[in-house]
């Protein structure tokens, strides 16, 4: 039990950033903009937050930098393709293109000068961003590890994705954003203000991206520089938006259903060493296959989707299509 306990609780910390990244697209295509420079937003987002954070000692700057320079880009691409009309496409391809730049500029220019900052020269920065837990709740056998020993990122995920979801289901706001995505023309018609809410969701969303940059910044790399800090998380996020049927509450168990992908490669021993006769075979494939296989499961949900329109979807009608007002 302790092996399978300590495999779920690996996987909800790597399902993470997946978390953040999944919210936040899920509020820029609810209004019916496909951001695929999710990348790039959270590789700016985690360079960004990482050196400011580490600058002055502070978690609360380090998210706010992360928050706002992912902003910053998102508002970039919600510019041109929402009052400029640029191809959704090929924007969000061209935002990852240039948030990754970003972020291998300034960690190889920092790198280069020796002036890369180290986490372990911030003790309390460090000891914020650990898995520090729930007090007396985490001390709970079994329980207290998998649901109260997480670092503060974890449960400000989930309460960002438990936000997301009522502000976008339950509320007469989230109203106007699904109506914007699914039917900007009649959205418009009845007084909401169409390119406000799409500006208003694509930034926000980008932010929250941003967020999970920070996360894998800090948590999964620790801090030590190296040029695969994101390593396709975004991509991957993309993905699982379609997974979790575009809803936000969806995301939370998805996200930390793929994170179980991501560190199968580190638990395969333990497990096939627990449960031999169920789990045995894991330590007969190769590692390189355990390596694929988030990137696998990736595209077979794409590809699912694809050959086939689930009754309940909550695909947004425009998605990707660009609202011209003078057409309506």
């Amino acid at each position: 039990m302790a092996v399978l306990i300590g495999f779920l609780y690996f996987a909800v910390r790597m399902g993470t950033p997946l978390l953040f990244a999944t919210t936040g697209e899920i509020l820029s295509e609810r209004v019916g903009n496909l951001n695929l420079g999710v990348e790039g937003m959270m590789a700016v987002g985690a360079i960004c937050g990482y050196c400011f954070g580490c600058y002055t000692d502070s978690v609360l700057v380090a998210m706010a930098a992360s928050f706002l320079s992912a902003a910053l880009c998102a508002q970039i691409y919600s510019l041109l393709t929402v009052n400029f009309q640029t191809n959704q496409t090929v924007t969000g391809l061209a935002l990852t293109i240039f948030g990754v730049g970003v972020y291998l500029f300034i960690g190889r220019m920092l790198t280069n000068s020796g002036t890369f900052p180290v986490l372990s020269d911030h003790p309390h920065l460090q000891w914020i961003v650990a898995d520090n837990g729930i007090p007396f709740l985490r001390d709970i056998p079994y329980l207290g590890r998998l649901l109260f020993s997480y670092n503060i990122f974890v449960y400000i995920g989930i309460a960002i994705a438990i936000v997301c979801w009522i502000i976008v289901l339950r509320t007469k706001f989230g109203l106007k954003i699904r109506a914007v995505g699914d039917n900007p023309a009649a959205a418009d018609a009845v007084g909401v203000r169409v390119n406000l809410m799409k500006h208003l969701n694509v930034v926000i969303g980008g932010g929250i991206c941003g967020l999970g940059g920070c996360y894998m910044a800090f948590v999964t790399n620790g801090g030590a520089w190296n040029e695969s800090w994101i390593n396709g998380m975004g991509w991957i996020s993309v993905a699982l938006v379609i997974f979790a049927n575009w809803n936000p509450l969806k995301a939370i168990f998805g996200s930390f259903f793929f994170g179980m992908f991501n560190v199968l490669l580190a638990w395969k021993g333990n497990l096939a060493d627990a449960y031999p006769t169920l789990l045995g075979w894991l330590t007969a494939i190769p590692n390189e296959f355990y390596q694929l296989l988030p990137f696998l499961i990736t595209a077979l949900v794409l590809a699912i989707e694809s050959a086939r329109k689930r009754k309940n979807s909550a695909e947004p009608g425009y998605l990707s299509v660009n609202y011209y007002r003078e057409e309506r």
